[in-house]
């Protein structure tokens, strides 16, 4: 049995989260809440680091973190995950799965922090910094989805999963929906897959915390 902790709303959450509906794995999903004492104290226990998601699986023992890594664990472990990184083009999926992750998701995730600090604890010089790496990845978004389908093609991979929330989220707090044509309507052929169209389905009872604007 598979055990999936995390949270709706984390966008690293979401990246494996596509991965196991792709898949069609059999696993349990616990949401864990960090405002909550016992649940924040069950996950640090399993996981001291605490930081979400993570896969624990009962068979072997193995407990695994890291959105990436859970991903790698299924392939290895799941037939109808294997797909997922095509050995043929395995090095092209790893980059473009790092690629969203470090200059979509990273800068985003500086933006909506911002928008959570206190009165007089913002920084816009980073916000600004974190808007310019959006763009610049939006920018190669669109050169790179030129043509194609999925991140690597015609088929549905790791790369895809990763996209799925930094593309999202990205749009949320930098709306590029009339700047970047092409790199949109790879979002919106992401948004109806079905295995992304479940996960935001689940998340929505949750939006109303994502922040909009700065909340101090």
């Amino acid at each position: 049995m598979l055990t999936f902790y995390y949270h709706p709303l984390a966008s690293f959450c979401w990246k494996p989260l596509i991965a196991l509906y792709e898949c069609g794995a059999d696993f349990e999903r616990v949401v864990v809440d960090l405002g909550d004492e016992a649940s924040r104290n069950a996950f640090y226990k399993l996981w001291p680091i605490g930081k979400m998601p993570v896969l624990q699986d009962a068979a072997s023992g193995a407990i695994v973190p890291e959105s990436t890594v859970v991903i790698e664990y299924l392939a290895k472990t799941i037939p109808a995950a294997a797909g997922l990184i095509p050995v043929a083009r395995d090095i092209d999926v790893r980059f473009k799965d790092r690629f969203y992750d470090n200059y979509l998701q990273l800068p985003m995730q500086a933006i909506v922090a911002d928008r959570l600090r206190p009165a007089g604890a913002h920084d816009p010089h980073g916000v600004t910094a974190a808007r310019a790496q959006i763009k610049a990845a939006l920018d190669w978004v669109e050169t790179d989805m030129s043509g194609r389908t999925w991140a690597c093609g015609d088929d549905f991979t790791m790369a895809d999963c990763a996209a799925a929330p930094a593309l999202y989220y990205a749009d949320k707090v930098a709306p590029f929906a009339e700047t970047h044509l092409g790199a949109y309507g790879y979002l919106e052929r992401l948004k109806a897959r079905p295995s992304f169209a479940r996960v935001l389905e689940e998340a929505e009872p949750f939006m109303g915390n994502f922040p909009t604007q700065n909340l101090n």
